[in-house]
């Protein structure tokens, strides 16, 4: 089933929410979007959802994507990512 424009914009909204509620440069797991959004059920469908919603916010310049603290591309990175609110600089 493909994600409505509503589906990716509460998955927007669920990382963006979460980071808010973080300090300043704390980060999140893409899963804990996942994880909100499915509510009791299973997050893993959601993930592909989540990582476009983060490639959206990426290219808006709202979040950025680390690796062991470190920004990567998110379309090349291999691994656990974490997200994180752009610097405000």
């Amino acid at each position: 089933m493909q994600p409505t424009d509503a589906d990716r914009q509460q998955a927007r909204e669920a990382i963006t929410e979460l980071l808010a509620a973080r300090a300043p440069g704390a980060t999140i797991c893409p899963s804990e979007a996942a994880r909100r959004l499915a509510g009791d059920g299973d997050f893993r469908p959601l993930m592909p959802l989540v990582r476009e919603a983060a490639q959206t916010l990426v290219d808006a310049g709202a979040i950025e994507v680390t690796q062991h603290g470190d920004p990567v591309e998110l379309a090349t990175a291999r691994g656990p990512i974490r997200l994180r609110a752009a610097s405000a600089t």
